[in-house]
């Protein structure tokens, strides 16, 4: 594996720290099926072995670590080349641990989609524990013929041990590019200490708040009255249209089982609207 200068100054491993890194992308083959044509990763990160499924290159990323540490750093940088579609799942929770300083860890999340290329991103829960600080940076860059499901699932804490909504700090960012054109920006910080978790503890105590982003779905194909459908007593669904063929849903969920349930129904609503079969993620659905 090549290692670039910056790489070089920063050591991966400190004496309280960890910096790793993730470089993939996703090409086809002169036959039609795709394949990982660049793949580069260091701790705290690992890709399982990727598979085809109905055209689809399936990869998963794996955490082998406890989970993450104030101080550490991951940087993400993943292209689903042109044509290809390159699909991305963990088989288990991300976890922040309690922070020993001022420093929040951080992940630096790079997507990018080519031209009639596919991406889906469908992550388990993250899952901050008590006392946690976690800063993440996404920018997604996609073309008017790409196509992109991007799921996010963030949960109050570890709620079996009463640690709900007892981090320090959890702070987002998220830029969203279609051909060059910044459609969606998102900036928020949740901490216990202020106003900014009173919407998610007004409807439930604690809540799961999942947000997906879907490209490449036209607006007579939108399942409008499916998604509508899903709110209940116990999962509050809003969703709407953003520039072009992109469209945003966010959900609040009463707990983990009904977080889970929802995802996997609008996974299955959203690949159906492309008219594709949704590919089997084992965990993800049992």
């Amino acid at each position: 594996m090549s290692t670039s200068s910056s790489e070089v100054r920063r050591p991966p491993i400190t004496g309280s720290s960890i910096h790793g890194h993730l470089d993939l992308r996703s090409d086809i083959r002169a036959d039609g099926v795709p394949y990982l044509s660049r793949q580069s990763f260091r701790a705290p990160i690992h890709i399982g072995k990727s598979h085809v499924d109905s055209g689809n290159l399936i990869v998963q990323l794996v955490n082998p670590t406890a989970g993450f540490f104030d101080g550490d750093q991951l940087d993400l940088n993943i292209t689903a080349g042109g044509g290809s579609r390159l699909i991305l799942s963990t088989p288990s929770a991300s976890r922040v641990h309690r922070a020993r300083g001022d420093r929040p860890a951080l992940c630096n999340q790079n997507l990018k989609v080519e031209s009639e290329a596919f991406l889906e991103w469908i992550p388990e829960p993250f899952i901050p524990q008590a006392g946690a600080r976690y800063h993440q940076k996404t920018s997604i860059d996609i073309e008017e013929s790409s196509s992109l499901l991007f799921f996010e699932w963030i949960a109050p804490g570890r709620v079996a041990r009463d640690e709900v909504f007892a981090y320090q700090s959890l702070r987002w960012e998220l830029d969203l590019h279609l051909a060059g054109r910044l459609v969606a920006r998102e900036r928020y910080e949740l901490r216990p200490d202020d106003h900014s978790l009173a919407a998610l503890r007004e409807k439930f105590p604690a809540a799961h708040y999942l947000t997906a982003y879907a490209a490449g779905i036209s607006a007579d194909q939108w399942p409008a009255a499916e998604l509508d459908a899903l709110n209940t007593e116990r999962c509050y669904l809003g969703h709407g249209p953003l520039q072009g063929p992109l469209h945003v849903i966010r959900a609040l969920c009463a707990d983990s089982l009904t977080a889970r349930a929802l995802l996997c129904t609008m996974r299955d609503l959203l690949h159906h609207a492309t008219g594709k079969r949704p590919p089997q993620l084992g965990r993800l659905l049992a």
